[in-house]
């Protein structure tokens, strides 16, 4: 199975994507924070990371930063999920190192295109 970890700090917005990705076929793994999503990308190795970017502890422009800088995630897709969508936020999030960005309220379709054109599947086993 997939892993899929999803970095989230509103309980409501986590539950309800991890539910969603769920039911597509993924194992999707939780992180309430910066800092500790950074730890399980080191140690639960996931195929992908859902980046929210306002988070506490480390937000997640600098936990993306230090993912891409250390050899042993930088290969990890990374998108960037936020609530902002002003002119620069994409740009801000690409520069971090963010492979791509999605705005909230998730569409959650849309995601799910860009999820699987990293993961290079349309059907989760």
């Amino acid at each position: 199975m997939i892993k899929i970890l999803l970095v989230e700090d509103n309980e409501m917005n986590r539950d309800m994507l991890s539910r969603r990705l769920k039911r597509k076929g993924y194992d999707v793994i939780t992180a309430t924070d910066g800092a500790r999503g950074i730890s399980m990308a080191q140690s639960d190795d996931p195929a992908l990371i859902l980046m929210d970017i306002s988070l506490p502890v480390i937000d997640g422009l600098q936990a993306t930063r230090q993912l891409k800088a250390a050899p042993e995630t930088r290969n990890i897709p990374i998108i960037a999920l936020t609530a902002h969508a002003m002119a620069g936020d994409r740009e801000k999030c690409l520069e971090a190192g963010c492979n791509d960005y999605a705005t909230k309220p998730v569409e959650f379709p849309q995601l799910l295109a860009k999820i699987e054109s990293f993961l290079g599947s349309s059907e989760v086993e």
